[in-house]
């Protein structure tokens, strides 16, 4: 039975639930969903309190919460500019957190671990759309490729502890997000935030150009939060199998129509330059989703659109907290 069908609230009701990462932008929607599906010991600690970069801080984060389920979100990440910037960074902290939690998980008895890769696991020319098989064929996308990396070897510890232990662990690879609650701190944001700011203000302060990174050729596909949050408490409840499932919408669109509908959306009706000084990272995204709605019926539903105006809408509204 799957959520809506009457076997949702028993099973989070009977589970003590970890979500690393649970305070942030994808944590706090995957923690509001599975408190109103029912569970009733959610636990999201907070990086201030529990370094997950430190095996002692996990053993006694594991031991004052006894949890039984693990949803591993935390994760250090940001866009191009933030990876390029920062790629020992990004590559260390991602694995040995994501290493850690997994080994301290197994030798404490926890029942599931779901990891949260993404999609910069896959090589740089993944056929589109993107297929699990895929994963192996080849090496990622250069800027984005220690963070990539760090995330997909959580992935052969995964399907290693489960041949070995009989550890019950699955791993969840999400395309790009956006919603409200992102982050738009120009230095680290994604492209939509990112864009989504530079044309409100643009907008406001009556600039009649925004400079936009790369040749806008490069396309991408977009997950709503919302939507991810149901892809990921839909596995951690049906999923026990050990190959990775992409989560995603299924739509592919290129940076510049992005830019350009962003543009509309906002209210900017000056002109887009493109910087083809800048790198345009992977060719093209877009997830082939037929195994998450196999496996647990997961499917997107937010309209791109839609979900485009609460997030800027959101960030009209909360600009001062986003900065």
């Amino acid at each position: 039975m799957f959520a809506g069908e009457g076997a949702t609230m028993p099973f989070w009701s009977k589970h003590n639930v970890l979500v690393t990462g649970g305070a942030g932008f994808l944590g706090t929607y995957v923690v509001r969903k599975i408190r109103e599906q029912g569970g009733r010991h959610v636990i999201a600690p907070r990086s201030r309190d529990f370094d997950l970069r430190d095996k002692e801080a996990i053993l006694r984060l594991y031991k004052s919460t006894n949890p039984d389920i693990i949803v591993h979100l935390a994760a250090v990440v940001g866009g191009i500019g933030a990876n390029r910037k920062h790629p020992g960074r990004f590559f260390y902290e991602n694995a040995i957190m994501g290493l850690q939690l997994i080994e301290q998980a197994r030798l404490f008895g926890v029942k599931k671990f779901v990891t949260i890769g993404t999609v910069c696991a896959y090589p740089k020319y993944t056929p589109v759309p993107f297929r699990e098989a895929e994963l192996w064929n080849g090496y990622p996308e250069e800027t984005n490729a220690p963070y990539g990396l760090a995330k997909k070897m959580l992935l052969v510890q995964s399907q290693a502890y489960r041949q070995e232990y009989d550890f019950n662990a699955i791993y969840l690879l999400p395309v790009n997000l956006y919603g409200p609650g992102d982050n738009f701190d120009p230095d680290s944001s994604h492209v939509i935030p990112a864009l989504i700011r530079k044309c409100i203000e643009a907008e406001e302060s009556g600039a009649d150009e925004v400079v936009v990174w790369g040749t806008g050729i490069a396309s991408r596909e977009f997950l709503y939060v919302e939507d991810a949050a149901e892809g990921i408490v839909l596995a951690t409840e049906h999923y026990n199998d050990p190959e990775p499932v992409n989560l995603g919408s299924g739509t592919e669109m290129s940076i510049k129509e992005l830019a350009e509908l962003i543009a509309e959306v906002s209210g900017f009706s000056g002109r887009l330059v493109w910087d083809a000084t800048k790198p345009d990272g992977q060719p093209r995204r877009c997830m082939d989703t037929s195994r998450a709605e196999q496996a647990f019926r997961f499917r997107a539903q937010t309209d791109f659109r839609e979900g485009l105006k609460r997030t800027i809408a959101w960030y009209r509204q909360h600009r001062v907290l986003a900065l």
